[in-house]
């Protein structure tokens, strides 16, 4: 087994052979003066005084740093050896997340530059790489005490507290390098399932296409099913992009044959090539899976039929990597504690989470709603960065099926004047909008938690631990959507409740110290069988409401000074799961 960290393939639904990861130690220095640009330490020629394993950012404890301290300018470099393999062919180098801006040299030479914490980007190096040994260094600047910088659970403030966590600078994903054909490369594929029509709508782009050329492109489509070939096409293309429909007529349409849900996770896996004059330029491997989100009379709905969600908050935090997953085998850990919880999904909180968690969702089944990491206040720099960063993260799981929510707000969180203020209505409303716009297949949440305006799930939070009362409040839709958890207004005026679903989407929140360390929750718990007896007066009431179709329990784990976690911050049951999962079972 490979010493090197996150050596797992980074980008589980556009695999290719040819890559290689650069995750490892790196050379790396903290430049509080900013005297790196200004003695040029992108030239590479200079040795930085630190290591630290990327991809772990220096606050945490697997980065060999562990520092809390604030240092918003951070350099890395390391050298690159480009195999003999990878001759003749162009060299693409790969980020999954630099928080929050960053600029990549090659020898010197400037080859990227890119905005957003939480977002993946590359360049083609190709033309700035030499013979033998390259340098590789990036410079990556944060912002860490601004409130207006989409953000998520990072503080602002030197030590945690209340619900804010230790901050992350600089590279926190993985790195790699691929290499791709020197005359065209297929750049990103969309695929869009519809079981109704019983087909796969694939989108394509390929780099590198000459619309001058006499050469003949084309891409053929290759997709299995458990194992089995069942449907191989070869499309002529004549533009760098294009769109197919493709039936897939083996599967049963009454979702007992090969549709996605969490209870069969079933999953087609797909081969793109693209052939240049009848020879292979680019093989690409993926995987789609066909199931629907509707909202039908007023209920939420998953491949056409009412669906009930039981959904745990997802922090992503762990007590070594913060942000960043210590291993592959920590991610999935936490999708298989999540199930064996009895819950069948899982809002991921503030955070564009790792794609590995993503595809371990869609492998084992687990719906996730996925959320921004949103900023505190408002401002008009704020928009541009949120809208661009929330864009790309669309773009970048457009095609997992465990998704089946987009959450650009939570909370009034950059938008806190929601309620009187005409510009952040607007941006709330913009996000909903943008989002309708590149994915129509989905419900959108506007502001999840309180003060929404146009939604397709009315989504609220409430803390209250009393079964009686949220007995009472959720005995009617009236009644829950007149409600004032934490004392705010469930919708912004002139936005009122349009018979959306309704769903309790935090609740609980029940402290309870299984650690060494003191804590904090919305209620507690003294010992584990009254732990379990509060546990179910929370949720006992929503699954026996009638008008409550979903719920999402906080939180999933322990995080840094909270302790109303299922599971301490190191992922064990505070209380069996077995009894958990009895309770998501009405039992």
């Amino acid at each position: 087994m490979s010493n090197q960290p996150r050596a797992e393939y980074p980008r589980p639904q556009f695999v290719r052979d040819s890559w290689i990861n650069l995750n490892g130690e790196w050379q790396f220095e903290f430049d509080d003066a900013s005297i790196g640009t200004k003695e040029k330490w992108h030239k590479g020629d200079k040795a930085f005084s630190k290591t630290i394993q990327v991809p772990f950012a220096f606050q945490s404890q697997l980065s060999g740093i562990g520092s809390n301290e604030f240092h918003d300018i951070v350099w890395y470099r390391r050298d690159l050896e480009i195999p003999q393999s990878f001759a003749g062919k162009r060299i693409l180098l790969h980020f999954g997340a630099v928080d929050y801006l960053a600029s990549v040299w090659v020898n010197g030479i400037l080859v990227a530059t890119h905005e957003g914490g939480h977002t993946p980007f590359h360049a083609d190096i190709t033309e700035a790489l030499q013979a033998g040994t390259n340098s590789l260094v990036v410079k990556a600047v944060d912002f860490s005490k601004d409130v207006t910088l989409p953000r998520g659970k990072q503080y602002w403030k030197a030590d945690s507290a209340s619900i804010f966590y230790t901050r992350t600078t600089g590279i926190w994903q993985t790195v790699w390098l691929e290499a791709v054909s020197a005359n065209a490369h297929l750049d990103k594929v969309k695929m869009t399932p519809d079981i109704d029509a019983k087909q796969i709508e694939i989108k394509y782009e390929i780099d590198g296409i000459d619309a001058n050329s006499t050469s003949k492109y084309q891409l053929k489509v290759d997709i299995s099913w458990k194992g089995e070939l069942v449907s191989e096409d070869v499309y002529g293309i004549r533009s760098g992009t294009g769109a197919r429909k493709i039936r897939l007529n083996d599967f049963n349409d009454h979702g007992l044959g090969g549709w996605w849900s969490p209870e069969k996770p079933n999953l087609y896996d797909v081969t793109f090539t693209l052939l240049v004059d009848n020879e292979v330029e680019d093989v690409v491997g993926s995987y789609f899976g066909m199931r629907k989100v509707s909202i039908e009379d007023g209920k939420l709905c998953l491949n056409n039929r009412p669906y009930f969600l039981k959904m745990v908050l997802d922090q992503g935090y762990f007590p070594d990597g913060n942000l960043t997953p210590p291993s592959d085998e920590a991610i999935k850990q936490d999708v298989e504690l999540t199930k064996a919880m009895g819950f069948n999904g899982a809002r991921k909180h503030q955070k564009l989470e790792d794609p590995r968690f993503l595809y371990w969702c869609d492998v084992l089944g687990l719906v996730v709603w996925s959320e921004a990491a949103n900023a505190y206040e408002y401002s008009d720099k704020y928009v541009g960065q949120f809208t661009k960063e929330w864009v790309a993260s669309m773009e970048r799981d457009y095609n997992h099926p465990s998704i089946i929510a987009w959450v650009p707000l939570n909370e009034s969180w950059g938008v806190p004047n929601i309620q009187i203020d005409k510009l952040q209505q607007q941006h709330a409303l913009t996000m909903y909008h943008l989002s309708k716009s590149l994915d129509p297949m989905r419900p959108v949440i506007s502001n999840d938690g309180w003060e929404l305006v146009t939604t397709d799930l009315f989504a609220i939070h409430d803390y209250e631990w009393r079964e009686e009362v949220l007995a009472e409040r959720y005995s009617s839709k009236e009644k829950a959507v007149h409600a004032m958890p934490a004392n705010r207004r469930l919708f912004v005026e002139g936005f009122p409740y349009q018979n959306q679903p309704i769903l309790v989407t935090e609740f609980g929140g029940i402290a309870y110290k299984k650690s060494e360390w003191e804590g904090w929750g919305y209620s507690g718990a003294d010992n584990d069988e009254d732990y379990e007896q509060k546990l179910r007066a929370v949720i006992r009431p929503l699954l026996n409401s009638g008008v409550v179709q979903g719920y999402c329990y906080t939180q999933l784990t322990d995080v840094e000074q909270e302790i109303n976690g299922l599971l301490t911050y190191d992922r064990k049951p505070k209380i069996p799961v077995e009894i958990i999962k009895a309770i998501n079972d009405r039992k």
